[in-house]
């Protein structure tokens, strides 16, 4: 991985795949390349680093062409260096390909190659699979489409390719299967990419390539579509609903913190047509659609990674509070080969912001060969996980380009929050007080969001303060303790700064023996049924003179006091505080890596869709 970019028409193909390119740049790469067919003749530059420095490198070459590909590349075979960068030639140079995913069988296959005569450049199982290709278009007297389809037989793995030969001017394959590929269809043109990021400014009209799907892309034809098993299909063009606006930072310095800042948009968006307070009703189509599975199921089962599986933590608590169904929350990638029981009266709900992850989707299918009622929560339109799941709900959080999920993970939890509430009341364990009250406090989530917002220069003063630290402890207890979780994995990921989440209970179990006047603590302490316990805590930690950032509840005096630093946040129910107690934590990550000078929107070592293993 990490992401693809295509090009056949009439225009010059190299300016509108460097755009491409860095239109991507926000799913993380370490090395960048281009392949550009031109005078019977592929030309393939590639650089270890940015797409800047492949613009750099290719500034006095010859970019000339209607058609190439090009690719960003985040290291799973071989190290990231200029040999192992995509795309990969064939060994007669007459074909090139880019790859996204993993080929699993690739050192069976290098060996069986290798006996044929194919010597190898690089580490990748990428270049393994070109020879492969070249080597069946061979043997074989056949066509490169036909060539592709018969290679991709062979395979065990992933993969979101595009191939071009430099006999055929006017031809561009392209295949999938667990890694997301799109057309974008234009005026006699087509463009290709891995999301429809570097599309939406050419063309509002897309295809969504199916699993293991070979697309033959033309000049001046129409799609032929093709199964790996020959099946033809029917393409399904579709409107774009991603406009260039959302792309842009709109005068912010980095798209995370203008994504923190757009939440009160983004759960105003994800409750509109949802939350009615004038009717007093939630209404979730999902649920509607499949009520009585809903009210039926004797477990749920959330699976997830990462940010999600954070907010399907919350998920849990409210599920559990209002409906009485018991939940256990999985990590996508070991609920996959765990072996797990599941039962035809089992619930699976599967979260990603991509709706491309690797895990969640293995997941998915696992769950559903057993039986399983599969629900998904996913914020990209026409994503892997929508289209593999039975029903679902969209987020609707809007493009989120910054590594580090922010917007993703609170709108989430408000479609986690929605539907707990909804089963609720339908199972008749939620009055119907209750879930006015808590109706009525969810949609004033977003005002009370801005009020936080507020304090964005307070927070980026103190930050200042914890540049030296090289540890961090972050506690909270109950709907808090998944928030605490959430808050060290944006200090992890943007800062690099070590960090862990704990219930607050736990840290007399082992954590407090790191307690020092070096190592900032954060406290979630707001104002709640185990308020009081918290304070304790506080307590424990100022008798060993820890430095403590409290999240404290307006007008909380108590813990302002003892705290160092102090951010205050609105109160409301305790099942919404994780929706406003998680923007000060990512404030606070975010500004402690500007003023570290990280690369807050792009940190090393991470891709924002992770579509391998």
């Amino acid at each position: 991985m990490c992401g693809i970019v295509g090009y056949i028409g009439n225009q010059a193909a190299y300016p509108i795949l460097i755009k491409g390119l860095k239109r991507l740049e926000y799913r993380g790469y370490d090395s960048a390349g281009v392949a550009l067919l031109d005078d019977n003749q592929i030309n393939v530059y590639k650089v270890k680093g940015k797409v800047a420095d492949l613009e750099k490198f290719a500034r006095r070459k010859n970019t000339n062409g209607t058609l190439g590909i090009a690719h960003t590349r985040w290291a799973t075979h071989g190290e990231p260096n200029e040999v192992n960068a995509h795309p990969h030639y064939s060994q007669s140079e007459d074909l090139a390909l880019i790859h996204n995913g993993i080929i699993e069988n690739y050192a069976v296959l290098k060996q069986g190659l290798i006996k044929n005569g194919y010597t190898f450049q690089s580490e990748t199982d990428t270049e393994v699979l070109i020879q492969l290709i070249e080597f069946i278009k061979k043997t074989n007297r056949v066509s490169l489409p036909e060539a592709v389809q018969l290679a991709l037989n062979h395979v065990v793995g992933a993969y979101a390719i595009a191939v071009i030969e430099r006999s055929q001017p006017d031809l561009l394959v392209a295949a999938r299967k667990g890694s997301p590929l799109v057309v974008g269809v234009g005026e006699d043109e087509y463009f290709l990419a891995s999301d429809a990021t570097p599309i939406v400014e050419f063309t509002d009209k897309v295809v969504y390539v199916g699993e293991e799907e070979i697309v033959t892309i033309r000049r001046g034809a129409e799609l032929d579509i093709k199964t790996i098993s020959n099946v033809k299909k029917t393409p399904r063009i579709q409107k774009l609903a991603l406009t260039l606006s959302q792309l842009e930072k709109g005068g912010y310095p980095h798209f995370m913190l203008k994504e923190i800042f757009e939440q009160p948009k983004t759960l105003s968006d994800s409750m509109r047509g949802r939350v009615n307070v004038d009717e007093n009703n939630i209404t979730l189509s999902g649920f509607i659609d499949n009520r009585e599975k809903f009210l039926n199921a004797k477990r749920i089962i959330i699976t997830a990674c990462g940010t999600s599986w954070h907010a399907g933590q919350i998920g849990m608590y409210a599920i559990e509070e209002f409906a009485r169904i018991p939940v256990e929350v999985e990590y996508s990638s070991e609920f996959r080969y765990r072996k797990p029981v599941i039962y035809p009266d089992d619930i699976v709900i599967a979260i990603s912001q991509s709706g491309e992850t690797a895990d969640t989707l293995a997941a998915v299918e696992l769950a559903k060969s057993q039986g399983a009622f599969i629900f998904g929560i996913c914020n990209v339109v026409g994503s892997s996980i929508p289209r593999n799941t039975h029903s679902g709900c969209y987020t609707h959080a809007g493009p989120e380009i910054g590594v580090a999920s922010t917007k993703a993970f609170t709108a989430q939890v408000t479609v986690l929050t929605m539907l707990a509430l909804l089963i609720g009341k339908e199972k008749g364990y939620l009055s119907r007080e209750n879930y006015l009250r808590i109706i009525r406090e969810l949609a004033k989530i977003p005002e009370k969001i801005d009020h936080i917002l507020l304090q964005n220069d307070i927070i980026a003063q103190f930050a200042k303060t914890f540049t030296y630290a090289q540890n961090f402890i972050y506690l909270g207890r109950g709907y808090n303790f998944p928030v605490a979780l959430e808050g060290a994995l944006k200090l992890k990921e943007i800062s690099y700064i070590h960090a862990e989440g704990y219930p607050a209970a736990e840290m007399k179990h082992g954590p407090i023996a790191l307690i020092s006047n070096e190592m900032p603590v954060v406290v979630i302490a707001t104002k709640g049924e185990i308020y009081e316990k918290v304070v304790s805590n506080i307590q424990e930690i100022k008798a060993r003179k820890g430095r403590i950032v409290a999240i404290t509840t307006e007008g909380d005096a108590e813990v302002r006091e003892m705290a160092d630093y102090a951010i205050s946040i609105p109160h409301t129910e305790e099942c919404l505080v994780p929706l406003i107690s998680v923007i000060p934590l990512q404030l606070l990550a975010y500004h402690i890596a500007v003023v570290k000078g990280c690369d807050v929107d792009q940190p090393r070592n991470l891709a924002k869709s992770v579509t391998v293993e």
